[in-house]
């Protein structure tokens, strides 16, 4: 056997031992919702069996010139268990790909937002098409190549009015269209509304 064999029968076995030692109803689940749907706690509750949990915040971390975002993050904080680890990170391909403990990702839409400003989409600066196309087929190939339990949280933007502006309806058909690659490769998906979840089959 090659090296190139051996080292990828090894990364296999690894993959393998990762599965077996889950059970049968953890999987890769996408959880849906509005604006205070309950989505965030509820995805937390589909977690709380798993004691080394590593949450990953997505979105940009809070500073002192927006208390608002700051208050929200705090008191998500607050309630996750203390023997979660946090990493408050935008390179969830990196974190997806490197995975040994299961996953909760909160949120995709603060993530997409981040990462359309980091490819110059909001100004459309040359080249953001390519840019941002490249980073989210990354991030869908480490989605489904991932081994461990995940739960990704992210907003359900279909039901709303069409935006007023340029920015606004790029991030809601970047999002929308995310969401759907998304569920296309996880085990289940879940859309939360005014704190009742429905199974989405």
């Amino acid at each position: 056997m090659t090296k190139l064999t051996l080292r990828l029968a090894a990364l296999l076995e690894t993959a393998a031992r990762t599965l077996r030692s889950y059970g049968r109803e953890d999987g890769k689940v996408l959880v849906l919702g509005g604006v205070r749907s309950g989505k965030s706690r509820h995805a937390e509750d589909l977690m709380t069996r798993h004691g080394n949990v590593v949450y990953v915040a997505a979105g940009l971390p809070p500073t002192d010139d927006d208390p608002e975002w700051a208050a929200r993050v705090a008191a998500h904080r607050a309630r996750r268990p203390s023997t979660w680890r946090t990493v408050e990170t935008g390179d969830l391909t990196s974190v997806l790909r490197s995975a040994r403990s299961p996953l909760l990702i909160d949120c995709l839409g603060t993530w997409l937002s981040r990462v359309l400003d980091e490819v110059g989409a909001w100004d459309q600066r040359k080249g953001w098409e390519r840019r941002l196309d490249d980073r989210l087929e990354d991030f869908l190939a480490a989605w489904a190549s991932a081994v461990v339990p995940i739960v990704a949280v992210s907003n359900e933007v279909g039901s709303g009015v069409v935006p007023a502006t340029f920015s606004g309806r790029l991030f809601r058909d970047v999002l929308g269209t995310l969401n759907s690659r998304v569920a296309a490769e996880s085990d289940r998906v879940r859309l939360v509304v005014a704190g009742r979840v429905l199974d989405l089959h």
